[in-house]
């Protein structure tokens, strides 16, 4: 086993490499008032070891794509736990947090038609969905940190939950429209088998069945809830595959399931550890890898549809400025992270996209990403210091 590793190029040696360049990502995050986000400085160590630089990882080797799809699903999974589902505050601000993302739906709709014509790529359905994305995981820290509070940060918070999760969920029908119908049939199964396992877990819960089993897991250090969810994660995964559906509706599904029955502060420390300690800079590291920036150059075009993209993005979540929504609270829900990642790694894998066009997907979540921090940064100096707003589960 050990040789045949070597002889297709992957063994420890390339597990040490690309465990080391991910410590680009922590590094340059802690570049005082940068703020970097670790994933991007994952993706950019990623571009260097990979296709766009020197070329020292083989992105095709089947051993590394199937640890990368792993670290992606639980990437979703952890991602899918960050979106603040439970509190009654929260959902308070619901209906005013539609009346928001529906008309940033309408323009990135528009938007994505218009661009894809521009263009000439044939994706306006993928473009649309990508534009009027959030990204719990990216916007809600940025939030957190800035200790922003109040009715509009929470209707903001359910702005960003909600298009997050629509986003999720209409990619897989967006990506690929000829099989539409084929993947809202396995959006369908995964959901179903989520509400399955949401009404176990809360019935566990109910009988008090996964407190007992958090103490016997705790005093004989046996991590049993872990094991349980990453099972549910496999399995979601392996259905997912087999329905021709993306891993990222399994492990945003289970996220979704995990944060509205409450996640267990042991539970969330082992996620957090096997994720973000190993699988998740793996996958990114690989993903930025996987990514030949150069075809941007090559295409200059492309460089500006990513730039299109981005602002695009912005414009479409500023639309509820028309419904009173302060500018710079829309400009931070354009943060987009998760989606662009996805389809740019379903993309490439499955050949959907054109030469370059990927990285320009990256570049658009990129611009967001940085103006959605300056944004919530200009918020945060007109209003008064405050305690950080409730943790997502």
């Amino acid at each position: 086993m050990q040789n045949e590793s070597v002889a297709h190029g992957f063994g420890f040696q390339t597990l040490a490499l690309l465990t080391a360049v991910g410590f680009a990502g922590p590094l340059l995050s802690s570049v005082p008032r940068l703020w970097i986000p670790v994933t991007i400085g994952e993706l950019g160590a990623g571009l260097v070891v990979g296709r766009t630089g020197l070329g020292v990882v083989d992105v095709d080797d089947p051993t590394l794509k199937f640890l990368a799809n792993v670290g992606f699903a639980l990437v979703m999974f952890v991602v899918g736990t960050h979106v603040p589902v439970r509190g009654g505050a929260l959902r308070s601000v619901i209906p005013e947090a539609l009346g928001r993302v529906v008309p940033g739906g309408a323009a990135a709709a528009a938007l994505g038609i218009g661009l894809a014509k521009a263009f000439g790529t044939g994706h306006p359905a993928l473009y649309a969905v990508l534009m009027a994305s959030s990204s719990a995981a990216v916007a809600l820290p940025v939030i957190s940190s800035l200790r922003l509070q109040g009715r509009g940060v929470l209707a903001v918070t359910a702005q960003i939950a909600i298009a997050d999760a629509a986003s999720v969920v209409l990619l897989p029908l967006a990506i690929d429209p000829r099989k539409a119908a084929q993947a809202a049939l396995g959006v369908l199964a995964i959901t179903g088998c989520a509400i399955l396992l949401f009404l176990g877990q809360r019935e566990f819960d109910r009988r008090g069945w996964r407190e007992r089993l958090h103490a016997y897991s705790k005093k004989n250090e046996l991590a049993l809830e872990l094991r349980g969810n990453l099972l549910a994660l496999f399995a979601l995964s392996a259905l997912a595959v087999y329905a021709h559906v993306s891993i990222l509706m399994a492990g945003f599904a289970l996220g979704l399931v995990i944060a509205s029955v409450g996640e267990p502060r042991r539970l969330a420390r082992q996620l957090f550890g096997i994720t973000e300690g190993f699988f998740g800079p793996l996958f990114f590291v690989w993903l930025g890898a996987s990514l030949q920036v150069r075809e941007l150059a090559s295409h200059p075009k492309l460089a500006l549809l990513g730039l299109c993209l981005g602002l695009g993005a912005v414009l479409a979540h500023c639309a509820g400025r028309v419904f009173g929504q302060p500018l710079m609270f829309g400009a931070l829900s354009a943060a987009q992270l998760g989606v662009p990642v996805a389809a740019a790694t379903i993309g490439t894998e499955q050949h959907l996209l054109v030469p370059g066009e990927a990285s320009a997907l990256m570049f658009g979540a990129l611009l967001t990403i940085a103006i959605a921090s300056m944004a919530g940064r200009v918020a945060a100096r007109g209003a008064p210091a405050a305690a950080p707003p409730t943790a997502p589960a």
